[in-house]
């Protein structure tokens, strides 16, 4: 095809035009960088100094003369790791509980910043090196090569409720009836192991991670149980913290009721400063649907609605 003489300047006229256009831009980004007041100070008196009119233009004169308040942090207690003012150890034991068992939390990393975490107030009952806490969404030998070696470890039990899941209460009687019993649970059972996290972080971190598929998988399936941290909401009645399942888990391995009093007395008296200062009861979606008071959309999943009927139906296991 021929360019006739108006086809052939029109590429030259857009060239021209889109050259003064960028050019036209720079100089606007670069005044806008030399008047912004988070500019690199390297850049701060290049070029021509700029005017009351300009500072006036870009909106931040009167903000440069504001003071600036630098926000300190609480102090915090070193043992609940709470602020100083709602310090929570006058509700831990005196000394640390004696357990033989030891816990590994693995723990997702959004709840490093939840400011109501019941995993500190565990540590703080417990004598140092029984409660370690690993942090983290995906684990392996190499990087963790000392939680790799507990899951390798015949002696270790990983909570998580499931189909393959074996009671942890009737595992301990069976091995109570047994000749050999006491001994076994001293030398089999002294490491558990414990998701941290939301219910739906808590199914993701186990199903991908084959690293915690090596333990004996147990579950907690005390109908009576229910959850006493109101300030946070649960999927149902009988879903418990963190806190909770060691609670119980600890009082089972150890034949010993009074260690679930003992732990569970910082998170009675957490919930019950939250409540006292404007918290508000977060009911388990169970009871809400139960009640007909469950404010969200309804699933139309098929897959959902399964999970929804066994919600409500299913009374002794925690549904994921």
């Amino acid at each position: 095809m021929l360019l006739t003489r108006a086809d052939t300047s029109f590429p030259s006229f857009f060239f021209m035009f889109h050259t003064f256009v960028m050019d036209t831009t720079c100089q606007s980004l670069s005044n806008l960088s030399l008047n912004h007041p988070l500019a690199p100070v390297e850049y701060a008196n290049c070029g021509s100094s700029s005017s009351q009119d300009d500072e006036d233009v870009d909106g931040f004169g009167d903000l440069r003369s504001l003071p600036v308040d630098v926000c300190e942090r609480r102090p915090t207690c070193l043992r609940c790791c709470r602020p100083q003012k709602v310090c929570l150890c006058p509700f831990l034991p005196v000394q640390p509980l004696e357990v033989s068992t030891c816990l590994y939390i693995v723990q997702h990393p959004a709840e490093e910043s939840r400011a109501l975490r019941t995993v500190p107030l565990l540590a703080a009952c417990l004598p140092p090196g029984k409660c370690k806490v690993f942090v983290g969404r995906r684990f392996n030998e190499e990087r963790n090569p000392e939680l790799a070696a507990v899951c390798r470890d015949s002696r270790t039990l990983i909570l998580y409720p499931g189909p393959d899941a074996q009671n942890l209460e009737e595992l301990v009687q069976k091995q109570d009836q047994d000749r050999m019993g006491e001994q076994f649970v001293r030398a089999v059972g002294p490491n558990v192991i414990i998701i941290d996290g939301t219910w739906s972080q808590a199914k993701d971190m186990f199903l991908r991670n084959t690293l915690l598929h090596q333990p004996k998988q147990v579950q907690l399936s005390r109908s009576e149980q229910t959850s006493q941290y109101v300030i946070r909401s649960q999927p149902s009645n009988i879903c418990l913290s963190t806190l909770e399942c060691a609670a119980v888990t600890l009082s089972i391995l150890e034949r010993n009721e009074a260690i679930q009093e003992v732990l569970l007395k910082p998170l009675q008296a957490l919930c019950s400063f939250q409540l006292q200062h404007g918290a508000l009861v977060h009911h388990s979606k169970e009871h809400l649907i139960r009640h007909g008071i469950y404010d969200k959309q309804m699933p139309t999943n098929k897959r959902k609605i399964k999970r929804m009927e066994n919600l409500i139906t299913n009374q002794h296991i925690c549904p994921r």
